[in-house]
């Protein structure tokens, strides 16, 4: 389970942030203060420094303020930066490998973008040539840019793929749930025309009767009045299930979402519905639940398999969400918190199972008596049974 509500140890270090990794990969700037050539201080500390000041300060202006193509601009900056240390210090090529790096952010077509990497790698062999350095020593500081650009290069290219596909699928699920509310709507108004228009022209006609009889013949129009009723209470009972069936497609249609995402994250979705009658404000909490912890699966579990039961016991509904995946959860984040809010505002509790390496399980109870869980009174719905 995610791992943002509750984080496993893995993933409370620095690492898991973006900019927090960006900002750690600036110590590798102390490559710049190894003195492979053994040159005296005063010959490549100043220049050194100076452009280190001004690369620390492009690259954090660009980290928090710079998207897109504009990026390559700052990739030039820092290339530039490394032509012109390099008569001063030989470790001048660590800025090309930071330029690498913001590449593949500003979206520059691979071909393109690979272009760009060996043609500043060359021209930095060529400055390096002109200042007469040794072959054999130009050879390995080519050779140990070119890994390390390469590198940083593909690195940062499928995260920022990788990113943007899960970006995708968060539009093509919040799409399948749109269109899923869309049809539902469709489907009622459907259903309660068909239903509602009979019975109001049945009401209207009966009501018309019973009032002609009212004076000539109060037993028939007694008769005419009680259809009348009768009539209503049949009406009221086919809009009840109806509605039912509008509440119940929540979770259903939840779970179809669910099933949707975690497929494309290659892991197995299975679940169960029992016949549980679930109060519309309690289904409405329990599919708040089942997506933020189908998203931690999604994005964190590393899991294969998921599964979702939901039972009732007593005057309880149950809600069981586990996975195999890596587990570990053990601090308590902003996802796992709003779970607990929500159910708490309805009386019902959250209880977390997670051992490292053996996946985790979310116990969720529910209380289904309006009395008992503040919800406010509505009709209790049957979910239906369905097993998927």
């Amino acid at each position: 389970m995610r791992h943002s509500d509750e984080r496993p140890q893995q993933a409370a270090t620095p690492a898991r942030d973006p900019d927090r990794m960006a900002v750690w990969s600036l110590l590798y700037l102390g490559f710049l203060f190894v003195n492979w050539e053994q040159a005296p201080l005063s010959r490549w500390l100043a220049p050194t420094l100076v452009t280190l000041a001004l690369f620390v300060a492009g690259y954090l202006y660009a980290l928090r303020h710079v998207r897109g193509h504009r990026l390559l601009w700052f990739a030039n900056l820092f290339a530039l930066l490394g032509y012109v240390l390099l008569p001063y210090n030989v470790s001048a090529n660590t800025y090309l490998i930071y330029a690498a790096a913001l590449v593949p952010l500003s979206g520059l077509a691979v071909p393109r973008a690979l272009g760009w990497i060996f043609a500043s790698i060359a021209l930095l062999g060529l400055e390096s040539m002109w200042l007469g350095w040794p072959l054999r020593f130009q050879l390995m500081v080519m050779a140990i840019t070119v890994i390390l650009a390469t590198a940083v290069y593909a690195a940062n290219y499928f995260e920022r793929e990788r990113n943007m596909r899960q970006a995708e699928l968060k539009l093509s699920n919040d799409e399948v749930r749109r269109l899923g509310g869309l049809a539902e709507r469709e489907r009622i108004s459907r259903d309660l025309h068909d239903l509602l228009g009979h019975t109001l022209s049945l009401i209207a006609i009966k009501s018309e009767l019973a009032a002609r009889l009212l004076d000539r013949d109060p037993i028939a129009a007694r008769r005419e009045l009680a259809d009348v009723e009768r009539v209503a209470r049949d009406a009221l009972g086919q809009v009840r299930q109806a509605v039912s069936g509008i509440r119940a497609a929540g979770l259903g249609a939840e779970l179809a979402a669910a099933r949707l995402l975690l497929e494309s994250a290659d892991v197995r979705l299975d679940y169960q519905l029992g016949d549980v009658a679930l109060p519309a404000p309690v289904e409405t909490v329990l599919a708040l639940v089942v997506r933020e912890a189908v998203t931690n699966i999604q994005r964190h579990a590393r899991a294969s398999h998921a599964h979702i039961v939901l039972e009732q016991h007593d005057d309880e509904a149950r809600l069981l969400i586990e996975d195999d995946g890596r587990g570990g959860v053990i601090e308590p984040g902003n996802g796992l918190a709003g779970m607990r809010e929500r159910l708490a505002a309805c009386g019902g509790r959250l209880e977390i199972d997670s051992v490292r390496a053996a996946g985790t399980r979310l116990r969720i109870s529910v209380p289904l008596s309006p009395a008992s869980n503040g919800a406010a009174r509505g009709d209790l719905l049957p979910g239906g049974a369905a097993h998927a």
